[in-house]
């Protein structure tokens, strides 16, 4: 009996591999690299190179394993990029996944764990964010995330499939083993960008808009810690073979930091007066946005570890001094 974890050599997804393993797991790993890293997944995992839209290598792992349920990451992910290209976010996000159900109807597998993401609401209307609140994406990332939702639940009814659907914000920081971390390439992630900064890797830090209407005029965002989201996927994952229900849930610190205060968090964590610097507003970046998990800590009964801003910095600051270079230094220390 195995768990298939798709993108589980990307960032979230390698942490959750961890900790699947910790709990003798049998993982496997699907992975076509176009963001994760070998270097990411622990030896324990069997990993496949290869693309959930490619049907040979599908058929090949549920024939040769007994896959019993799945947890899904793999997904392209930049929000600037899904507005240029929408076609292939389509293709990617929609398509993979529909490509990935279509194999577990096949061969009989049931439950599904999927990674959404805070997108889906696009602009809130409220503060903290409910999963009840309505769902108006404002890009074609958030638009993939909602459609592959909707996906699973018409496919849940049809096919006696069980979901569930972890919507979360701002994943941040690193294994606090300090193995695995964040390496994306374009980074676009705030606090990996700051400690670039801190490192000498770039100049500066820019603040895009410093007149929103928050304490401090930055914008305000949920940073979760990537550990407490892996643990989220695994209690998911444990719920749904318990009772076979499906859900829903934000994933959150019910907390908001601004942008000046990652940087103040950042400035204290290293020890570098690191140099900020005012640009204009972002188009469509919303003031705020904080998630309420008190529906995951009532029903999953998960509650987040690392809720300090100041221990999540460090976490990540700790994997890029030690692999400043990312997982390629990482290869080179091997």
């Amino acid at each position: 009996m195995a768990v298939l974890v798709c993108g589980g050599a990307g960032y979230i997804g390698s942490h959750t591999v961890k900790a699947l393993l910790k709990r003798k797991e049998e993982v496997i790993v699907l992975d076509n690299f176009q963001q994760g890293h070998t270097e990411a997944v622990d030896d324990e995992a069997l990993l496949y190179n290869g693309d959930l839209r490619d049907e040979a290598i599908v058929e090949e792992i549920f024939l040769n394993h007994k896959i019993t349920s799945v947890i899904h990451f793999a997904a392209n992910s930049l929000v600037a990029e899904s507005v240029r290209n929408p076609l292939s976010y389509y293709d990617n996000n929609l398509y993979g996944t529909l490509c990935l159900v279509k194999a577990m109807n096949k061969y009989g597998v049931k439950q599904i764990v999927f990674s959404s993401t805070a997108a889906v609401y696009g602009d809130p209307v409220s503060t903290p964010i409910l999963e009840t609140d309505p769902t108006h994406p404002t890009n074609p990332y958030g638009e993939t995330k909602l459609a592959t939702e909707k996906m699973l639940k018409w496919c849940a009814a049809a096919y006696n499939m069980q979901y569930i659907i972890l919507r979360y914000f701002n994943a941040a920081g690193a294994d606090m083993g300090g193995e695995i971390g964040e390496d994306h390439n374009p980074e676009t992630h705030l606090i990996p960008l700051v400690l670039q900064a801190a490192l000498r890797k770039r100049e500066k830090i820019m603040i895009y808009g410093d007149d929103y209407d928050t304490r401090d005029g930055t914008c305000i965002r949920d940073y979760i810690h990537v550990d407490d989201l892996a643990s989220a996927h695994v209690v998911a994952l444990e719920k749904l073979r318990r009772n076979r229900k499906s859900g829903t849930y934000n994933l959150g610190t019910e907390k908001g930091f601004s942008v000046k205060e990652v940087i103040d968090a950042a400035c204290k964590v290293t020890g570098v007066n690191i140099v900020a610097e005012k640009a204009a507003r972002r188009t469509g970046d919303p003031a705020v946005l904080i998630a309420s998990s008190a529906k995951a800590k009532k029903e999953l009964e998960w509650k987040p570890k690392y809720e300090s801003l100041e221990e999540i910095v460090t976490s990540a600051w700790r994997w890029f001094q030690k692999y400043p270079e990312g997982y390629k230094s990482k290869s080179y220390v091997q």
